[in-house]
Formats: C-alpha cells, sequence, structure tokens
C-alpha cells in the first residue's frame, strides 16, 4: 500500500514539475525576458554545457582503469542519467527557443539528437535490467520465472477455462511462432497494445463466469485473478521480447557513443565562434 502511494505521489510530484517547466518554456519563447548572449541566457547555457560535457565521464569511468574505483557504477549512472536530462533543458532555455545561427542551431540540433537517443536507451535499459539502476537480466533468468510461474496460474485459474485457452494460444504465439521480418517488426511494436487488450477480454470473461456462480465476493476474486493475469502475460511478454531488445541495446549502444562526441564537437565549435564574433 505504502508502496503504491509513494509511486502516485511521485508520478504526480514529476507531471507537476513537467507542467512548470513546460509553462517557463512557453513563457520564454514568448516573452524577452534575457538574451542567449549575456547575463541570465549566458549562465543557463554555460550551466547546461557543462552538464552535458560532465556526462562524458560515466563512459571513462567505465572504460579507464584508473577510474573504476570511483564510486559504484550505478551511481554513476544515475547522475548520467540526471545530467543528461538536466543539461539539454538548461540549453534549450538559454536559447529563448530560437536559433540564430547556422552553427547555433547545428549545436541545438546535435544536443537534441543525443538527448532523444538517451531517452531510447533508457527505455530499452529498463527491458533487459532489473529496474533503472539494477542489475542485468537474462534470458535464462526471465524464462526461469516465466516457468516458475506457469503451473501456479494454470492451478488458480482452473475455473476459467476459456482465459486459460486464451494464455496457452498467446504465449504459444509469442514464444513459438514463426514469422517473417515485417510480420517480426509488427509483433514486436504491438505487443504491448495485444497485451492489454487481452488482459481486457480475461477480465470479462472472468466477471462473466463469477457472476452466474459466486455471490458476495467477485468483485475481490476477479480482481486477483485479473491480477495474475496480467503478471503472467507480462511474464511472457519480456521473455519474448528480451532478446530483440538485447540487439536494439547493442545497436543503441554502437551509435550513441558517436552521437556524443558530435555534439561536444559542435558545441565547442559553437562557444568559440560565439567568443571570437
Amino acid at each position: 500500500m505504502l508502496s503504491k502511494i509513494g509511486v502516485l505521489l511521485n508520478r504526480i510530484m514529476m507531471s507537476t514539475l513537467l507542467t512548470v517547466v513546460i509553462w517557463l518554456g512557453w513563457k520564454v519563447a514568448h516573452g524577452h525576458y534575457y538574451k542567449s548572449g549575456i547575463g541570465l541566457g549566458y549562465n543557463l547555457g554555460l550551466a547546461g554545457g557543462l552538464m552535458m560535457l560532465t556526462l562524458l565521464l560515466y563512459s571513462l569511468r567505465k572504460h579507464l582503469k584508473f577510474m573504476q574505483g570511483l564510486g559504484k557504477l550505478k551511481h554513476w549512472f544515475r547522475i548520467h542519467m540526471i545530467l543528461g536530462v538536466l543539461g539539454p533543458t538548461l540549453v534549450i532555455f538559454h536559447t529563448t527557443f530560437r536559433t540564430g545561427s547556422v552553427n547555433a542551431a547545428v549545436a541545438l540540433y546535435c544536443m537534441l539528437l543525443v538527448a532523444g537517443s538517451g531517452l531510447v536507451g533508457r527505455f530499452v535499459y529498463t527491458r533487459i535490467h532489473k529496474g533503472l539502476y539494477g542489475s542485468r537480466s537474462t534470458l535464462k533468468s526471465a524464462r526461469e520465472e516465466l516457468a516458475g510461474s506457469t503451473g501456479d496460474v494454470k492451478s488458480r485459474l482452473h475455473f476459467f477455462p476459456k482465459v486459460q485457452e486464451w494464455i496457452d494460444a498467446f504465449e504459444h504465439e509469442a514464444l513459438e511462432g514463426q514469422r517473417g521480418f515485417i510480420a517480426g517488426i509488427w509483433f514486436f511494436l504491438s505487443f504491448d497494445i495485444r497485451r492489454m487488450l487481452l488482459v481486457r477480454r480475461c477480465h470479462a470473461n472472468i466477471h462473466e463466469v463469477l457472476a452466474s456462480s459466486v455471490r458476495g465476493s467477485a468483485s475481490a476474486i476477479a480482481k486477483e485473478a485479473t491480477q495474475l493475469v496480467g503478471e503472467y502475460l507480462l511474464q511472457i511478454q519480456t521473455v519474448a521480447q528480451f532478446k530483440k531488445f538485447e540487439q536494439i541495446f547493442s545497436a543503441w549502444h554502437v551509435l550513441h557513443l558517436p552521437f556524443m562526441y558530435m555534439m561536444v564537437a559542435t558545441a565547442i565549435f559553437h562557444v568559440i565562434w560565439v567568443h571570437m564574433y
């Protein structure tokens, strides 16, 4: 119960913060409160640029031997994630949401490319790790977790034969179905939607069965059974998509670092250009 309240409060806080940032952005974009090259505007760009430059320390911490004793990697990663959001935000406010010169526009778009790449990497990372800062999962451990749940799910859903039949069909299609390249991409991208639709379908069937056979506590039983179905289908999805997410994460690693270097190079050129001219 407390964990659910904590999650809810966290979402409310993040939604409020995002709303405030969007409102401030709108005010800055439509007003003339400061200029990019002097005072507050200059300092916002300086702070944001230093934060973006600091992101490179995470990569150095991972690969340089003399830095590997400087704290746990997950703490470095947490800082990397925070600065990867704060840095671009400050730089965008530095621009007052306008691009003047060509070199400023190139530096801004390179930064946005890196920030977008980071968000994609964060999403994929959470699909193959235990939480945002947890250890990396393996396909074997995901399959073992799924196998351990199978017997429990089937024993607890034996009153709902249609639900069991639908789950078995979904599991077989997800784990053993043969698909071509295009069909495989579509299957991968639409997995969430199909899983949620099946949960709703199972929920309706569970209520229908209970309505004709159980009175009083039918709502509580239906809620528990639906939750069980949802968790099991999510485990199936985790196993089915695991290998694909590993491939995406490997490809992302190849692209993200060059994007980072390109951003640093264009940012340095922009700073030199601004101070020279």
